[in-house]
């Protein structure tokens, strides 16, 4: 339990109280997928879900039970003896869902030049400039999860259901890989963006699937050229 000085309750460090009325394992394992997207919770780290379940401010039950559910779905390793720690990527899982995410967008930027229209290009437009003031700000979290919002924008504007399903799918695992790289990849992809957006405000169908691959590929050789040099 919460312990309270005069009116003011003592919170453990790392507390984050859960919104409601969610079923508390749904809520618990969307803080936990959030905790290790923006890296509270870094890569190989150990899991113990006492602590987990004080900063969260439940009971271990439910964190238990995310535990299990985000094994499943290879964000946490599960090791008999010691216990869940956070998955480490291997370099080919990365490569392998960084290249499909290039063929999944490249084909959305192209079905959304095909249906442009003048709202979803002014979203678009304020996406890019907020994801440049997040980066000139030193906000990398908000860089992230603008870059993500931009790029999730776009596939709706498809209109392909399949195309938007499948991009949702890999939404999440995509901002865990961005969040090392967003600060090297700079201003360098949100001037990319801005030459995307142009084309699909243009109509422009093969630019827009050109420059949506070139610039998916770059963050693919980011990424790698990151892992490779924290591996020297």
């Amino acid at each position: 339990m919460t312990q309270s000085v005069g009116s003011e309750p003592i919170r453990p460090a790392g507390f984050r109280p859960l919104k409601r009325p969610l079923p508390l394992r749904e809520s618990v394992y969307e803080a936990l997928t959030e905790m290790i997207i923006d890296e509270t919770l870094s890569r190989g780290q150990h899991l113990v879900e006492d602590e987990l379940a004080r900063m969260l401010g439940v009971s271990r039950q439910p964190v238990r039970e995310a535990l299990q559910r985000l094994h499943n779905e290879g964000w946490v390793d599960l090791r008999p003896g010691f216990g869940a720690t956070v998955h480490v990527p291997a370099e080919n899982e990365v490569d392998q869902l960084l290249a499909a995410r290039a063929a999944l967008e490249s084909e959305s930027a192209r079905l959304a030049a095909r249906h442009t229209a003048k709202e979803p290009v002014a979203k678009l437009r304020e996406l890019c400039r907020a994801g440049e003031s997040c980066l000139d700000a030193g906000d990398v979290d908000g860089a992230v999860r603008t870059n993500a919002e931009l790029h999730r924008l776009v596939s709706e504007m498809s209109g392909n259901k399949f195309l938007i399903g499948f991009a949702a799918q890999v939404d999440r695992r995509v901002r865990w890989y961005y969040t090392p790289i967003a600060q090297v990849r700079g201003k360098a992809a949100w001037r990319e963006h801005a030459r995307l957006i142009k084309a699909i405000a243009d109509g422009d169908e093969d630019g827009a699937a050109k420059i949506m691959r070139e610039h998916t590929e770059r963050t693919r050789m980011a990424y790698m050229e990151t892992q490779t040099s924290a591996e020297n």
